[in-house]
């Protein structure tokens, strides 16, 4: 066989391009590894994102920057500052996003709102959306309690925004309906639970204070028991335990026209959750979760903290009643601005507190 002489530039071409070729066979399965090693987003129920949600704060201590749950790609999007943080965030399925703020820098700023800007008529709540303080003010503020709002919350540094709504915040009770009825007032009976054993339900601690009978009918010949729990202000709710032990109380919501939905636990709310709320004036109303640790300074020297601030319109004998999300208990009715009209703010006292609290587990 005749054999062609490679000249010098050949030979070292040729050299480069095997050379060539074994870095690229060593590199290339390293390449995929990598892209085959980032985890992947993945989607979630409510009760994983809420469980997800509240480890990954945990995970991220000091850098932690809220969270939030999009229903409609079941994604769990999780607020980060660094890139250390992203990566574990990525690392448990969730949706990284890079904010400004801490949650520790915005529940500084709640803090400073709640020291320098207590004005009657006001609320504000943490929104992880917006990365920022949410500060509502009703109808009622204006003048010097305006300016006061206004000028701490221009020296926020961008972590606070202020916006005006129409109506009045006020607690949602009244005088008259059904279906619960007792210290002078109709309220809504928000979810039945069981306390050691016994049966209980769950409403608004402004509804009346301990002591107070509650009934089904406003004469008070159908009774239902007596309020031994009940928080207001500072929190809003209260505990009833039934008279009859062997009172039928399904853990259940009404949803009008004979329909009902089973309510088998509960679940922390979270921005953008979608959720409905039962009413004996409205019935049920939908909407969504915008805001947490929500403050509402409803005058008298009423002031709530705490609270779920959702869009969803309720109205007064509302109070009490049941916020849920698909077959999970979120809230009790608290109150807020506006009507079922025009729409409104309204604030949610957390189930999970008034479970914590008063040692009840849902269900009858």
């Amino acid at each position: 066989m005749k054999h062609r002489r490679m000249n010098k530039r050949a030979a070292v071409t040729a050299a480069a391009a095997a050379t060539g070729l074994l870095v690229a066979a060593i590199l290339l399965p390293s390449a995929n590894a990598g892209t085959e090693g980032t985890p992947e987003i993945r989607e979630f129920g409510l009760q994983q994102a809420a469980g997800t949600g509240q480890r990954l704060t945990s995970d991220l201590g000091e850098k932690a920057a809220g969270w939030f749950y999009d229903s409609r790609s079941r994604r769990l999007v999780v607020n980060v500052v660094d890139e250390r943080s992203e990566s574990t965030v990525r690392a448990a399925g969730a949706v990284p996003r890079k904010v400004g703020h801490t949650m520790a820098d915005l529940r500084a700023a709640t803090d400073t709102l709640s020291r320098r800007a207590t004005v009657p008529g006001t609320a504000w709540s943490i929104d992880p959306k917006s990365n920022s303080v949410r500060v509502v003010a009703d109808s009622t503020v204006d003048g010097a309690g305006w300016n006061r709002l206004t000028g701490v919350a221009d020296g926020l540094s961008g972590r606070v925004t202020v916006e005006r709504h129409a109506g009045r915040f006020s607690p949602f009770v009244s005088d008259g309906g059904d279906p619960i009825f007792g210290g002078g007032s109709r309220c809504s009976l928000g979810f039945n639970v069981s306390v050691g054993g016994a049966r209980a339900f769950l409403t608004a601690g402004h509804c009346g204070p301990v002591g107070s009978r509650w009934s089904e009918d406003g004469q008070g010949t159908r009774p239902l028991g007596t309020m031994t729990v009940s928080q207001f202000p500072g929190s809003d709710f209260a505990l009833v335990p039934y008279d009859n032990p062997n009172a039928p109380a399904p853990s259940t919501v009404d949803l009008g026209g004979g329909q009902t939905r089973q309510i088998t636990g509960a679940v922390e709310a979270s921005v953008g959750l979608p959720v409905q709320r039962s009413g004996s004036t409205t019935g049920v109303s939908a909407g969504v979760v915008t805001g947490l640790n929500a403050t509402v300074n409803y005058g008298n020297g009423e002031i709530v903290t705490g609270l779920v601030q959702t869009n969803v319109c309720a109205e007064p004998g509302d109070s009490g009643g049941p916020l849920f999300s698909g077959n999970a208990a979120v809230g009790l009715t608290s109150g807020g601005s506006g009507d079922c009209t025009r729409g409104g703010v309204t604030f949610f006292q957390p189930v999970t507190d008034a479970l914590a609290a008063t040692g009840a587990r849902i269900g009858g």
